[in-house]
């Protein structure tokens, strides 16, 4: 389908999307966050995609948050609280989404963008990334579930409490970016993990994923007897000779 707001791009295997308001810094209005949904949905239901990768046009923001002039706008012509009610599953399904998501984090990531930032599974960034978590600033409330899974507890908090701006280097320190790259070599880094994702079994990929998300919570003992549950179900192990042909074979030249 065609994007207005978003750019998609499908390359061997890793699906590309790209916010696409630049001039805003890649402020998330309504159409975005539908959009972005709309090309997750697209990409889970195209089975030659294995990662995705979600990134924003420019080289000063992933994205600055909520379009705050739309907000206004709506919050003018109706007596609804809520700007946007869909935006809250917008979120969930990228956070769920059935494939791997790894955020090329290619500037700045305040409000709305840090919160799709912490709900992607892999992120990486360079010198001129950085995050803001600054929804109490503005008297709001957000990312209290899923900061704190890419973080510790105590370091969540801090970041929610005082809405300050976390570099590069900091959050690589944190855990909230997994690689930090040179800027030149942002998007090279994002597609060699995509790629190194697409190169496994994506029925496991995905199963380990969803098997992480499912159990969130649960007591330790209760994961591991649902991971071996599922080793002897839908995600039973192939056999021997049939999942280590390749190093059987190099064994027997």
């Amino acid at each position: 389908m065609a994007y207005e707001f978003v750019v998609l791009q499908k390359e061997d295997g890793v699906g590309i999307i790209t916010l696409n308001r630049p001039k805003v810094l890649n402020a998330l209005n309504r159409a975005t966050y539908k959009e972005i949904d709309e090309a997750i949905t697209e990409l889970e239901q195209d089975d030659s995609i294995a990662a995705i990768i979600l990134t924003g046009a420019g080289d000063r923001a992933f994205s600055a948050g909520a379009d705050i002039h739309e907000m206004a706008r709506i919050a003018e012509q109706s007596s609804s609280q809520d700007p946007d009610p869909h935006r809250a599953e917008h979120t969930w399904h990228l956070a769920t989404c059935t494939k791997p998501t790894i955020g090329a984090i290619n500037g700045l990531a305040y409000g709305g963008g840090a919160v799709i930032a912490a709900s992607m599974d892999i992120r990486v960034g360079s010198e001129n990334t950085s995050f803001k978590f600054l929804a109490a600033a503005y008297g709001r409330v957000n990312s209290t579930w899923n900061l704190p899974m890419q973080v510790s507890w105590p370091k969540a908090k801090e970041l929610l409490f005082t809405a300050r701006v976390v570099d590069a280097h900091e959050a690589l320190q944190i855990g909230l970016l997994n690689h930090l790259v040179a800027k030149d070599m942002l998007m090279l880094k994002a597609q060699e993990i995509a790629h190194e994702i697409a190169s496994n079994d994506n029925n496991i990929v995905q199963g380990i994923k969803k098997l992480m998300i499912r159990d969130v919570g649960l007591p330790w003992q209760e994961m591991y007897a649902n991971e071996l549950h599922a080793q002897s179900d839908d995600l039973k192990p192939p056999p021997i000779n049939e999942g280590f042909r390749e190093f059987l074979g190099r064994k027997g030249k």
